[in-house]
């Protein structure tokens, strides 16, 4: 019996190496990995931009207190910040403190309670973040929420102007919701979202934890869209395994947050620090980003060519390299069949098969990727047709 809390539905694999795009399990049997740890392994494993920034740091020096100035943090937070609407940057270690961090900053600072997200949305585990999650499967058990959350209809343009009040602190939203289903936000909603905030004094919080460091062919998601945030959060790709998050807000937001209002004890450790700086250094090349765009283009079109004619399959969006396939039965049920093909993927919802590759796939394995989910969906077609 495992000496582990069983809070996983774990998969019988066991990975013992892995490079690029490529697993390779306990005996030896090879993967392609369409799941990025879940949007985390951005540049691949084993990418040597991150590991040589490990391994030169780490003969330096691994950890200090955030009580002593910190070069490498404030080097990472000038790359974060460069040419967008932010100033400041909070490291800590996941994104879920990073949200934590988003909440408690925007209640502090407009002195209000309730803060507006969304159906479908996944903003985290820990108190805060799961109260601020519509998914009612993420909170079951767990007794109250925190207060004070609005959870509206996602894209709903009318909903959201009439919940918007004087006691509304932020909306916060994902530009894509990832664990949702892949649901983009649509233009027109997202005006109205950017209209509301600026009519009413409302902070405008983004989520970019799965979205963000290049995912979908720009820095940030929001960064297609119209959006002006006072606030972001990242993750998952920041460390490219190593972890790491960060929140980034506008200048007028330091006063709330001063000496003794918030704090972590590991976040933007050197190592973090450092890693983190040789991650973004990395993705936010222009050429970097235009690949990731150009080639998550080549993925959406070859699987919207190659499942046309297959009525399990209902829908496929994204953007970048966050595709989602919405099916007609389980995504579970799929990604064990692409799990024995020697696919990884994750589900996202109850019905989406969600592909999260390395930035740095190829188009071979692109290639290979889309052969291997057309075969499967095409024996799921079959055991339908005969049922």
């Amino acid at each position: 019996m495992s000496s582990l809390f069983p809070t996983y539905a774990r998969k019988p694999v066991s990975f013992a190496e892995g490079k690029g795009t490529t697993l390779i399990d306990e005996n030896g049997k090879s993967y392609l990995d369409f799941t990025s740890g879940i949007a985390v392994v951005n540049l691949g494993h084993g990418h040597e931009a991150p590991l040589n920034a490990l391994k030169e740091q780490g003969e330096k020096l691994w950890h200090v207190s955030n009580l002593f100035e910190n070069t490498l943090q404030e080097e990472l937070a000038a790359i974060l910040t460069q040419n967008t609407p932010f100033d400041l940057a909070f490291f800590c270690n996941s994104g879920a403190e990073a949200n934590e961090a988003a909440i408690k900053l925007a209640k502090k600072h407009t002195g209000k309670n309730k803060i507006i997200t969304f159906q479908q949305s996944f903003h985290g585990r820990t108190f805060a973040a799961m109260s601020a999650t519509g998914q009612e499967k993420i909170k079951a058990g767990y007794g109250p929420m925190v207060s004070e959350f609005a959870i509206l209809p996602f894209n709903d343009s009318e909903a959201l102007l009439n919940e918007a009040d004087e006691n509304t602190a932020a909306v916060m939203l994902e530009v894509i919701q990832g664990e949702g289903g892949i649901i983009p936000a649509e233009p027109a909603f997202l005006e109205a979202v950017q209209e509301v905030c600026d009519e009413k004094g409302i902070l405008l919080i983004v989520d970019e934890i799965q979205t963000g460091i290049g995912r979908t062919g720009k820095r940030y998601a929001y960064e297609h869209t119209i959006l002006t945030p006072d606030i972001a959060t990242v993750a998952k790709g920041l460390g490219n395994g190593y972890p790491i998050g960060a929140m980034l807000g506008k200048s007028y937001l330091r006063e709330t947050f001063g000496p003794g209002s918030h704090g972590t004890t590991f976040g933007g450790s050197p190592l973090a620090s450092a890693v983190g700086k040789a991650v973004v250094q990395t993705i936010f090349q222009e050429g970097f980003l235009s690949n990731t765009e150009n080639i998550g283009n080549l993925l959406m079109n070859m699987l919207q060519e190659e499942l046309a004619d297959n009525p399990v399959v209902r829908e496929i969006r994204g953007k970048g390299l966050l595709i989602g396939i919405e099916c007609t039965i389980s995504a579970s049920a799929i990604a064990d069949e692409l799990l024995n093909s020697g696919l990884l993927v994750v589900p996202a919802g109850t019905n989406v098969i969600r592909l999260l590759p390395p930035l740095t796939v190829t188009i071979e394995e692109i290639k290979q990727a889309v052969e291997t989910i057309k075969m499967v969906l095409e024996k799921q077609r079959t055991l339908q047709q005969t049922t």
